[in-house]
């Protein structure tokens, strides 16, 4: 039986450095059995590439603009913007102008899994595409180009 959790600030892990962005796990698969909750924070115009992988995604812009592709859309998200990208949905976002700050949310556990291994395998000051294609797609992710 899972156990209640609260993360405060004082206890957020260190946050993991990935296509220029951080990213903070404030619920762990392990946790909840079921869904993965990441705090995300970059500069302008940092974000991943084209992306899909094998479970839904959520996001809620806290604080500047996000741009957010799918298909043949583009949408800016303002702060108070809930985004949410079904499972297999070819993706990608950048920050805006002043950078941004967002909560997501997965709909199952994988994500935390797939960003360590690109924390700890890609130099953030130097991302390399190639071995971020080869580590996504150990955990099911598909990189557009």
């Amino acid at each position: 039986m899972n156990e209640p959790v609260v993360v405060t600030p004082e206890d957020y892990p260190r946050a993991m450095r990935i296509v220029g962005e951080e990213i903070t796990l404030l619920a762990s698969g392990g946790g909840s059995e079921a869904y993965e909750i990441f705090f995300q924070q970059g500069p302008k115009g940092s974000g991943p590439p084209p992306h899909s992988h094998p479970w839904d995604e959520a996001f809620f812009v806290t604080d500047g603009e996000v741009e957010f592709g799918y298909g043949d859309h583009t949408k800016v998200a303002r702060s108070g913007t809930l985004v949410h990208l079904p499972a297999g949905t070819m993706h990608w976002f950048r920050f805006g102008e002043t950078g941004g700050k967002m909560i997501s949310v997965t709909s199952r556990v994988g994500a935390s899994r797939m960003f360590a291994d690109l924390d700890r395998e890609i130099a953030p000051e130097k991302p390399d595409l190639d071995a971020l294609v080869k580590i996504a797609s150990r955990h099911g992710m598909t990189v557009g180009r």
